[in-house]
């Protein structure tokens, strides 16, 4: 291993020194600790650490770092007291996620980290989305962002470098190639020769580096900071290591053939960087054990603080509490002067002038700028606002989801259009497992709304037609909204742009151009969670909410017998259950009607709650009107059969007649 030491003083070559030597004897306490079970896992990155040194000392403090579970190096490097890490490890309040998460699944503003979630590849475009915010705002400061060989064969590392390239972010994606993806060797994981070679594909720099060498790796991040800073670019850098213990410390290493263990021990970062330093003279053997002597005693305090620490005491309030972002509604009231419009008319005004508002508001979105989106909604917003905020992305939704809560996390809002709710499977992961995990995680905001068009009745066939919305209300630390009219919708989109949590808002596309109303010109805000009561009676109460709404206002017309409570729900979470419970007391029965499947939609949901809050006061079962348990089919005579509306009018007499 050569060590070139450049232009760099004795001084910087020491901090460098016991920069890698502090993970490594954490390390070594950890394994120790391991054994006698005072943590539940380790995640070890002996052999790797001249990579996280490298890489973090060769940035700012004030830039940002996604690292994964072997890059302990990072967070020793990036300056967080070993006392808070410890705590963190051991479930502690002093830690960064209230006992909610382990080891490195964490972020903090105050120390520019992101941490990983264990589906490792989300990170690699929540990178993307902080860099963009970078450029956005002209700083010059770059992102780095780690993955492994293993986790690059996923999709999102393939997406997250083509968003970075195509807008040109100042990103340096870390490539840690130590040949394994957990027991999987490289040759049963891909068949590029290096992982730099990808550079070309994706038209950028790419570069292979001796990962072990802690000075090759400084230098390689110091330079690339220089170039992209002033002319902002990602890179791929590409460092080839290898990991001397298993891939948890539970696995251990028996599939890793002894020369290959013995030939990478030889080339142990720390042990061979001590060695340089000695040879030149930097440092004496007595500087050596000053040095471990004074890191081995902060750690031993370090520990016992965090041991001494209470344990967890648990909050059920607070757990609860935490999923969503503290926000306080504040209404501005809608103005006098009207104009007609339809759904797609006011969720337009909605956008529109919510950019007008917030400066630091992006939307994104396939096709959303000079095409102004398949269903029109952002037509002429490219003129107004430019490219820069209304950007149109690669078909990649899973990246974008990502790289819209990377802009949250520097203080950015945003709106990414779902051309279809249907396409959001392939954005799945990074809405369930992040955008709604992250503040109940560790505190940090997903200021995202996902535009999700919906539903069917337009003969659009399987796959552009799905009611998919008991997906999300499933999920804690969502929010979903889904209105059935012009004035609801404007009002609720701004109000979801508000909020500084992750809102899921559904719009019915058949509903675009359908229907219309008059809708205040003004920008005006609806609270999130509470329905609208549409009609007033005694005999039974009808929830709802989208399009069913409109079927029991038909059916309702052409039935003017029928007395009955009509609830748009508007928002399926947060429930608003006193609306609910007020109706369903005063009438005795219950319908609940909606597009969706029968078994596990919402309405089942809400016929539970009802069940258990409302049983004594109800005259009938709880009925349920929805759509057949198949999906969605394209010949209009199987479509309507398949929807509930020509059903409801049968379940709902049949009700009144219980």
């Amino acid at each position: 291993m050569k060590f070139e030491k450049s232009d760099l003083s004795n001084k910087k070559l020491i901090e460098l020194y016991k920069a890698i030597l502090t993970p490594r004897l954490v390390e070594e306490k950890m394994l120790i600790l391991l054994r006698q079970g005072k943590i539940s896992k380790w995640f070890s990155g002996i052999g790797q650490e001249a990579i996280s040194i490298g890489v973090t000392s060769a940035l700012s403090q004030d830039e940002y770092i996604l690292p994964l579970h072997r890059n302990l190096g990072v967070f020793t490097s990036k300056g967080i007291p070993l006392d808070r890490l410890f705590s963190q490890f051991q479930g502690k309040m002093n830690g960064f996620t209230k006992g909610r998460d382990r080891s490195f699944h964490f972020g903090t503003n105050e120390y520019n980290i992101v941490g990983m979630i264990s589906h490792l590849g989300p990170q690699l475009a929540v990178a993307d989305g902080i860099a963009l915010a970078n450029k956005l705002s002209e700083n010059g400061k770059v992102t780095a962002v780690f993955t492994g060989d293993g986790g690059a064969s996923e999709g999102d590392f393939h997406e997250a470098l083509n968003v970075a390239a195509v807008w040109d972010l100042p990103v340096i994606f870390v490539i840690e190639n130590n040949g394994y993806g957990l027991s999987t060797p490289s040759n049963e994981q891909f068949r590029c020769k290096q992982f730099a070679d990808k550079g070309k594909g994706y038209g950028i720099d790419a570069y292979t580096i001796d990962g072990n060498n802690i000075l090759e790796v400084y230098s390689a991040v110091s330079k690339l900071k220089m170039e992209i800073s002033n002319n902002p670019k990602p890179v791929i850098l590409e460092c080839m290591t290898f990991r001397m213990r298993g891939h948890e410390e539970a696995s251990g290493t028996k599939y890793v053939p002894t020369p290959l263990m013995e030939s990478w021990a030889k080339k142990d970062p720390v042990d061979n960087y001590e060695k340089y330093l000695l040879s030149e003279k930097v440092l004496t053997k007595d500087d050596v054990e000053k040095l471990k002597s004074e890191i081995k005693s902060e750690i031993k305090t370090a520990w016992k603080k965090a041991e001494d620490e209470d344990e967890i005491v648990l909050n059920p309030e607070m757990e609860l509490k935490d999923i969503y972002r503290e926000y306080d509604f504040l209404e501005v009231k809608k103005e006098e002067k009207i104009s007609e419009k339809r759904l797609v008319d006011a969720l337009s005004d909605s956008l529109r002038q919510s950019m007008q508002k917030y400066d630091n508001l992006i939307i994104m979105g396939q096709d959303i700028a000079e095409y102004g989106g398949v269903f029109k909604v952002t037509d002429g917003f490219v003129n107004e606002f430019g490219k820069d905020r209304i950007r149109n992305t690669p078909i990649c939704e899973s990246a974008i989801i990502s790289a819209a809560l990377g802009l949250s996390i520097k203080g950015y809002k945003s709106v990414m259009e779902m051309q279809f709710a249907d396409f959001v499977t392939s954005g799945f992961n990074p809405i369930v497992n992040n955008l709604a995990k992250t503040h109940y995680r560790w505190g940090q905001k997903a200021d995202v709304v996902v535009r999700m068009p919906t539903g069917a009745g337009v003969r659009a066939g399987p796959f552009h037609s799905q009611s998919n919305e008991a997906w999300f209300t499933h999920t804690p630390g969502l929010k979903v909204v889904y209105p059935a009219f012009p004035a609801d919708a404007k009002g609720l989109l701004n109000e979801s742009i508000n909020d500084p949590n992750p809102v899921m808002f559904f719009e019915h596309k058949a509903l675009y151009r359908s229907i219309s109303e008059n809708v205040p010109d003004n920008y005006y805000t609806i609270e999130i969670g509470k329905a609208n009561l549409l009609k007033e009676g005694n005999d039974v109460t009808i929830i709802s909410y989208g399009m069913a709404v409109h079927w029991a206002l038909d059916i309702l017309k052409s039935n003017p017998e029928i007395s009955a409570d009509l609830i748009d729900l508007r928002t399926l979470i947060p429930l608003d259950k006193e609306a609910i419970f007020t109706s369903v007391k005063k009438t005795g029965k219950v319908i609940i009607v909606h597009e969706d499947c029968m078994i596990g939609g919402f309405g089942a949901d809400i016929a539970s709650i009802i069940s258990d809050e409302c049983f004594e006061f109800l005259d009938a079962p709880v009925a349920r009107s929805a759509s057949l348990d198949t999906p969605v089919p394209f010949v209009a005579k199987l479509e309507d059969n398949y929807l509930p509306k020509n059903r409801f009018e049968t379940q709902l007499k049949q009700l009144l007649n219980y």
